[in-house]
């Protein structure tokens, strides 16, 4: 972990924090770009990027705007897909790449799909984890279309009114948050009754998984103790208006080559009708250079860090090729 370097960039009128490993300078060793999820940092990746910089590529993972380091801009108008695909097309511009692999997880799993959509210039190959590509329904918002399906209480229903969520959070310490989400295993929706205080899906205490170290989780905590969870969960207060503003890519495709691995634990994969989107041929309508779906055995959500090294060799697999 020494080895890897931090930085601080200006990119897209913010200040962005990143921390690399291999390759050096601006150099033209084959560079990944690691994107992270909620509620994460760029640490996520940190098995992933010692792994594939010892085989010579230049690993890159920012912390995402909202989250560590990174700045945080107070409104939700600022987490649209358009400014987050925008702060990493100004980071490739600061750090001199032209084109990289890309590789994302849970919300940096969404980012990823659309950095692809919108600038699939910039990407050699995808390597998307847990999160499917989900084609943009013109008929219906998002948070509508999950209300209507999995109810009011559906977590990312929970989480949109400012403040309520946070009450939540803030109302258990924030080592146990951290735990309570690594180490969840439970595979259906999460949804909360309204009657019932967001809160309480903190409670009981939590065992931490072996794949976890209480150093790992302290590295999370001490960075969320100071930001707050604000940033991160204003990705999922700006799923209508990604919608309102992606409405031009309706029925577009992701035109990169991709692999995309799940776990068989994560709750993402049991959601209503995605293995049959998944395995049916559902997503490679939409991502016609889809190469390969991996379903990872007994593996759940955060699988980058639950089942690091086979992940790190799936990466390597398809990346190695190009």
């Amino acid at each position: 972990m020494d080895q890897i370097v931090h930085q601080n960039i200006k990119v897209n009128g913010i200040n962005m924090h990143v921390a690399e490993i291999g390759g050096g300078g601006q150099d033209q060793s084959p560079a990944i770009l690691f994107l992270h999820g909620f509620p994460e940092l760029w640490y996520s990746w940190r098995h992933q990027m010692l792994h594939l910089s010892s085989k010579g590529y230049r690993c890159i993972a920012p912390d995402l705007r909202g989250f560590g380091e990174t700045d945080a801009p107070p409104s939700v108008t600022s987490y649209t897909y358009l400014h987050i695909v925008g702060d990493l097309v100004a980071l490739l511009d600061a750090l001199g790449l032209e084109r990289v692999f890309l590789v994302g997880h849970d919300w940096g799993a969404v980012i990823a799909w659309w950095f692809c959509m919108l600038r699939p210039d910039r990407i050699i190959g995808l390597v998307n984890t847990s999160v499917a590509f989900q084609p943009r329904n013109p008929l219906a918002k998002p948070i509508e279309g999950y209300r209507a399906s999995l109810g009011d209480g559906f977590y990312f229903c929970r989480f949109q009114e400012p403040g309520k969520a946070e009450e939540a959070f803030a109302s258990a310490e924030t080592a146990t948050v951290i735990k309570k989400f690594f180490s969840s295993r439970e595979q259906k929706p999460p949804c909360i009754p309204l009657e019932i205080n967001l809160g309480a899906i903190f409670q009981p205490p939590v065992e931490l998984p072996s794949w976890l170290t209480e150093d790992d989780v302290n590295y999370y905590a001490t960075h969320f103790q100071k930001t707050g969870f604000t940033g991160g969960l204003n990705y999922y207060r700006a799923m209508d208006l990604n919608w309102e503003l992606t409405a031009p890519w309706t029925g577009s495709e992701i035109k990169v080559p991709v692999k995309f691995i799940v776990g068989d634990f994560d709750l993402t994969y049991h959601l209503p009708g995605v293995q049959d989107y998944l395995h049916n041929g559902g997503m490679k309508k939409y991502v016609p250079l889809l190469e390969e779906i991996v379903v990872m055995k007994d593996v759940g959500h955060f699988l980058n860090q639950e089942n690091p090294e086979d992940v790190s060799e799936h990466i390597y697999d398809f990346i190695k090729k190009f």
